[in-house]
């Protein structure tokens, strides 16, 4: 099995930054591909962002593109993710999650293997 654990959440205000952090334990794939996605109350879970094994590819949500940063250390098993000019919209619960997917990067929730158990960021305005 494959644990991930995130860590990171908070309260901020809004136009502070935040960095969340997802570390993948147990029985992990090689390779994988990794994603943030995130749900607020009473909304369906959305795409956030994804990045290639390599970290050399990635994709964005149209609403948080030029403000968050997906990146990996994989000596680590761990993926980050640097949330800047935050906004109260961002409030939400983030959940990372692992798929092994590889040869392209996706956005559904359905192909994603493994999922984290969730952190929550509130951002205040």
């Amino acid at each position: 099995q494959v644990q991930l654990v995130e860590s990171g959440g908070g309260l901020v205000q809004a136009g502070g930054p935040l960095r969340l952090s997802c570390a993948a334990s147990g029985r992990t794939p090689s390779p994988f591909t990794m994603a943030w996605f995130r749900q607020a109350p009473g909304r369906e879970r959305e795409f956030v962002a994804t990045i290639s094994w390599s970290g050399n590819s990635d994709h964005y949500a149209d609403s948080v593109k030029g403000r968050f940063t997906i990146s990996r250390d994989n000596a680590k098993n761990t993926v980050y993710l640097q949330m800047n000019s935050l906004k109260p919209e961002d409030t939400a619960v983030y959940y990372c999650a692992l798929t092994e997917v590889v040869h392209t990067l996706v956005v559904v929730t359905s192909l994603y293997d493994y999922w984290g158990q969730g952190t929550q960021v509130t951002v205040s305005s």
